[in-house]
């Protein structure tokens, strides 16, 4: 039956991927996949192990997508201006893609995470702060701060948290933008 419908792995990530964008990633399950293609559960399993399996590959897919964007707005910008389209790339994607986004988040195991696009984040991250001069362990704690800062206002803006009071939330992303530049500029020294 699965050859019927043409199913294929990338076939199946990329709907389980939109699925998650329309229903939530904790949502999405081989059996939830199968109804969308109305096939029977087992007619999956010869692409994917299990819905473990399916979630690995959507944070794949979604770490992949966010590295090209990511890899796409940075060239030719330094600075603050690196900085900013960094931000943006991930504040984008969330909006665009919050089933994705919240996949991009799940804990891969040591060897998988090793091999995705997620060490392209990191190499992105670096490259950008090699601009403010930073050296190890600033460096890590500076990409700790950005990816915080970054996650923790996109989550809270998805939850409606900034969606009652003004100024609205895009003039304060800019500010915390040009915030997050100050304080890489000035880091400050133990």
């Amino acid at each position: 039956m699965a050859a019927r419908v043409g199913l294929t792995a990338e076939r199946l990530t990329r709907a389980a991927a939109e699925l998650a964008d329309e229903v939530g990633f904790e949502q999405v399950t081989v059996s939830a996949l199968a109804r969308q293609f109305d096939v029977k559960v087992a007619s999956l399993y010869s692409h994917l192990k299990n819905s473990q399996d399916l979630k690995t590959r959507i944070a794949l897919l979604a770490l992949e997508e966010l590295a090209d964007r990511a890899a796409e707005a940075l060239a030719g910008r330094a600075g603050k201006d690196a900085l900013a389209a960094f931000a943006n790339v991930y504040r984008d994607y969330a909006r665009e893609h919050p089933g994705r986004y919240a996949a991009a988040r799940f804990r891969l195991d040591p060897e998988t995470a090793a091999a995705s696009a997620g060490v392209r984040h990191a190499q992105m991250t670096r490259a950008i702060l090699r601009g403010y001069d930073l050296a190890e362990p600033d460096q890590t704690h500076a990409v700790r701060l950005l990816g915080s800062v970054f996650h923790g206002y996109v989550s809270l803006e998805m939850g409606g948290g900034f969606s009652h009071s003004a100024p609205d939330s895009q003039e304060s992303w800019s500010r915390i933008v040009d915030a997050l530049d100050a304080l890489l500029r000035n880091w400050p020294t133990p």
